[in-house]
């Protein structure tokens, strides 16, 4: 008997399935790599959101710099009793005169602009800090993502040095056996195997505390899951890392460096204000006057107010000269401290990546080489058991200058984007 299915049948199940590898694939816990941790940070991140928002609000203030202040209307009641005729009375009809008045003030020319001018190039600092605020965090997300590849390798090595003392342990107990060598072999080989333990102990504890911190800077709960780091970034090519060219990227992009020109044109736009408040504002008015139920007569008024206050203003005027130079000195320092951040930085890559070609090349194969010979030399009685674990632990220093390269490579670079607010 054949079985049959209907086409709809078979839709249906293939969206189930479908619908199943979607939502097992959205259970999946983020950590294998990079980007995927960036995403939920950008996302998630309360300290980010919060500056988000802070330069939204700077932002909106830009229109409201410019604009005139709202008018002002005036209301008179004149002669409210009519000369003693009758008793006082609020009614504009029924008193001998209600003048009106609507007034605006009218700042003097080019005050509004500067005004709008300070508000636009605040806002951009605040972009600035937004950006600024990213980097930092991507740095440390960056940072804590090869901090647990170091870790996730460091346990993997240790493991394989404890399944390697765990060996050689049974070849010390054969030849013991056989009265080939001294219990003393088996028993460091036993101690061995207690240290491996507890660094094992040690590595498990670390990666928490690793995995706890990274959590936080994705608002996640600290000991919420995250997958084991698959691999690490790859490192930019020399001619990437020109220290002629990222200092010019430097000194463009940088989001310190950008809030504080942003600051120092904010600044002296502000003096310019203030060497505006040398001549006066205004205020012009309109005022119809109300005689019974009708309008019969039309004033205009115009003010000014006086800027006699002189030792003030010069006073006002040196203070905005300060805060420009202020200004001025803080992004001097600051452009000294980046780049003497991304020299060092850019130095300690190249450092890190000339050890770990080192550790890769040379002196891992070169340990591989002498814990075999060790190995066949104490198998044959040439060599004692002490000879045999240096061997081993040769191999071991070896491994781990190459992971610890390879996560001293990671935080520098995550340090060199830092500085240069974006990816290389």
């Amino acid at each position: 008997m054949k079985s049959f299915q209907s086409p709809r049948g078979l839709l249906f199940a293939a969206v189930a399935g479908i619908w199943c590898f979607a939502a097992q694939a959205q259970e999946l816990p983020p950590g294998a790599d990079v980007k995927s941790l960036l995403a939920i940070a950008r996302e998630k991140n309360p300290e980010y959101a919060s500056m988000r928002y802070e330069a939204q609000a700077a932002a909106e203030r830009v229109t409201p710099a410019g604009a005139l202040p709202d008018p002002r209307l005036r209301t008179e009641l004149m002669d409210i009793t009519r000369g003693g005729e009758q008793n006082p009375t609020l009614l504009p009809s029924n008193v001998g005169s209600t003048r009106y008045t609507l007034m605006q003030d009218l700042p003097w020319f080019g005050k509004r602009d500067l005004k709008r001018k300070i508000a636009e190039f605040e806002a951009e600092g605040s972009h600035g800090k937004v950006r600024g605020t990213w980097s930092e965090l991507a740095a440390k997300i960056k940072t804590a993502q090869a901090q647990r590849y170091f870790l996730y390798g460091n346990e993997k090595l240790t493991q394989e040095i404890l399944d390697l003392i765990v060996r050689l342990e049974k070849i010390a107990q054969s030849r013991y056996a056989n009265g080939l060598s001294a219990q003393q072999d088996v028993i460091r080989a036993q101690i061995e195997q207690t240290n491996m333990k507890n660094e094992l102990i040690a590595l498990e504890s670390e990666s928490r505390q690793v995995n706890a911190r990274l959590n936080a800077l994705l608002a996640r709960p600290a000991t919420a899951p995250l997958a084991q780091p698959e691999k690490l970034r790859t490192l930019p090519v020399p001619g990437q890392l020109d220290a002629a060219a990222l200092e010019e990227r430097v000194r463009t992009r940088n989001p310190q460096l950008f809030t504080d020109e942003a600051l120092i044109k904010a600044a002296e736009k502000g003096r310019d204000l203030v060497y505006k408040n040398r001549y006066p504002d205004f205020n012009v008015g309109i005022a119809p006057v109300q005689y019974g139920s009708a309008i019969k007569e039309w004033g205009l008024m115009m003010e000014i107010n006086i800027p006699l206050q002189q030792s003030s203003r010069r006073s006002q005027e040196r203070e905005a000269e300060a805060m420009l130079l202020a200004a001025r000195s803080r992004k001097e320092a600051s452009a000294n401290q980046v780049l003497s951040e991304l020299s060092e930085n850019l130095a300690g890559l190249e450092a890190a990546q000339r050890t770990e070609a080192l550790a890769t090349t040379s002196l891992l194969p070169q340990a591989e080489l002498t814990f075999n010979a060790a190995l066949a030399g104490y198998e044959n009685g040439k060599l004692d058991f002490a000879t045999l674990l240096d061997a081993q632990r040769q191999i071991r220093q070896a491994r781990q200058n190459q992971i610890k390269a390879q996560f001293e490579a990671q935080t520098r670079l995550a340090e060199v984007e830092k500085l240069l607010g974006e990816d290389l």
